[in-house]
């Protein structure tokens, strides 16, 4: 496996054709920030902490259950990033990754009678199983294939796992109880940012990893990375279960929101597609950017309903929940064109400077599968 840390850094060197001196390179390296600039950034990093955590407070009480969605969304979006933004691989299927782990988790507390931390593991467990089966699919197909075949698994889930009754509880869907302790939808909103706080603490070490970039170096070509000694099936069947393994809890959370689970959250259209355009559009690859993007869809029908009832001039007037799809993809198409790596790219100075790195750092090509500033071309 040593040899994955050479193919990091020619990855890096290759990404965008950029020819990086061992000078430049050194440099870059060797580059900190001053006291005053280490400051500076540990104080804006404590101010956007401290304002996420007052947001559950300072927003009116109907909102407060959007929090935890927004939450919810950002952990989907950092679950579906480790097939889509690590591996390079299209999976259309994630719907049915987080609908698994929310009923397992109802049917753990309601039927099964488990403490809420077992219910966890539960849905876990069960995003796992999901995994492990589309990944020993994805071991012979890529691409438009693999597409298809998590098609499949979603519309499978939609139409027959999802209507076992003894599992869903039918119609009326499965109870999902919060813990005593999270009871209230304040500290449950609490609960799920902590929640993506750990996932997102994980997808960095991950990263770090020499597993990660071993995961990472699938996404540029298969050959190359087995030629480097790296296991492609091994590793690519990682990256599937532990992006099941976060869709499974996500979809746990998600339960909780409503305590319930219904089959009719969990529909082929539109989430898996508002998951997979969710990942693109905050930037495919970057952590930090496709929590983002699961953030902002998690708010859109809100904005646009408060924008149609509080601003009477057009096309506000016009302004209605059904819009979502369009303007989903309207910004998929702006993304595509004008800005390949979505939000992540238009941040990545902003990014740079708060990853303690300049402000103006080059982009060689690697930075956005680390959670870093650059987009991949």
């Amino acid at each position: 496996m040593a040899a994955i840390e050479e193919l990091d850094a020619e990855e890096a060197a290759l990404a965008d054709h950029t020819v990086i001196t061992p000078q430049e390179a050194a440099e870059a390296a060797a580059w900190r920030p001053a006291p005053r600039g280490v400051a500076a950034r540990a104080a804006v990093l404590a101010g956007l902490v401290l304002l996420i955590l007052a947001v559950p407070q300072l927003v009116p009480s109907i909102y407060t259950n959007l929090i935890s969605r927004a939450a919810v969304y950002g952990l989907i979006a950092l679950s579906l990033n480790v097939i889509v933004g690590y591996t390079g691989q299209v999976s259309l299927g994630h719907s049915a990754f987080v609908g698994v782990g929310a009923f397992g988790a109802g049917y753990a507390l309601t039927v099964m009678k488990l403490p809420y931390a077992g219910a966890i593991v539960l849905a876990a467990l069960t995003g796992v199983a999901g995994a492990l089966l589309i990944g020993a699919i994805a071991l012979r197909l890529a691409g438009l294939y693999l597409a298809l075949v998590t098609i499949a698994y979603a519309l499978f889930a939609q139409e027959t796992l999802f209507n076992v009754r003894s599992l869903t509880g039918g119609g009326a869907g499965q109870p999902a109880p919060r813990p005593s302790m999270f009871s209230t939808d304040v500290a449950f909103a609490y609960f799920c940012i902590a929640v993506l706080a750990l996932a997102l603490a994980f997808d960095w070490r991950l990263t770090a990893s020499k597993g990660g970039r071993a995961i990472e170096a699938l996404r540029d070509d298969e050959r190359v990375a087995a030629s480097w000694g790296i296991n492609v099936t091994s590793f690519k069947l990682l990256a599937f279960v532990i992006s099941g393994i976060l869709a499974g809890v996500a979809g746990a959370l998600f339960a909780g929101i409503e305590q319930l689970a219904s089959r009719q959250d969990f529909t082929f259209l539109p989430f898996a597609l508002t998951f997979l355009v969710m990942t693109v559009v905050g930037g495919a690859g970057n952590r930090w950017g496709v929590v983002q993007g699961g953030v902002l869809f998690a708010i859109l029908p809100t904005l646009l309903d408060r924008a149609h009832e509080n601003f009477h001039v057009f096309p506000f007037t016009a302004m209605k929940v059904t819009w979502e799809p369009a303007i989903g993809a309207l910004l998929l198409l702006v993304t595509l064109i004008f800005s390949p790596g979505g939000i992540a790219q238009q941040q990545r100075h902003l990014l740079s400077w708060l990853s303690f790195k300049r402000f103006n750092e080059p982009d060689h090509g690697g930075g956005i599968s680390r959670g870093g500033t650059g987009a991949r071309p």
